[in-house]
């Protein structure tokens, strides 16, 4: 399975990794080395939780360079009146009367909590290259429902 990338966003993931390698392994291997200067590692907290975030950001930069390796990547080719990447969408649900804004994005950006959604999701793939007045039906885990795109900005 390919994750959908941009350039800038491949860019974004490789600036954190070098963090994540220069940075925060430096401020983690410090954190350890002071915790061990405290003697008995059994009952160590400030150890065990030194280590646990080693562990955690060790498994974000390999998760972040097999995003980068099994990435493929995308440009924005679509048409200023088509719903692409990088571009506002306002759509309307069916049985609803409000309109809600989003946000197309890659995989990387996706935030459903700040209404970014990637053009992987359900959503964001039903309407991906769709234009402004058309209704398209997406298919969920919960079923199948219609929306209409309002406005592309």
């Amino acid at each position: 399975m390919y994750n959908y990338l941009t350039k800038e966003a491949i860019k974004k993931l490789k600036e954190e990794i070098e963090y994540r390698k220069v940075v925060t392994r430096r401020k983690i291997n410090q954190d350890l080395k002071e915790a061990r200067a405290q003697g008995d590692l059994s009952e160590n907290f400030e150890y065990k939780s030194a280590k646990r975030e080693r562990a955690h950001n060790e498994s974000r930069i390999r998760y972040l360079e097999r995003m980068i390796k099994t990435a493929k990547i995308i440009k924005n080719t679509t048409s200023k009146d088509e719903v692409g990447i990088g571009k506002e969408v306002y759509l309307k649900f069916e049985d609803e009367d409000d309109i809600e804004k989003f946000f197309i994005v890659t995989t990387v950006e996706a935030d459903p909590m700040k209404n970014k959604i990637s053009i992987e999701s359900p959503l964001g793939s039903a309407i991906y290259r769709h234009k402004c007045g058309e209704k398209v039906t997406v298919s969920s885990p919960e079923g199948k429902y219609s929306v209409k795109i309002i406005r592309i900005d």
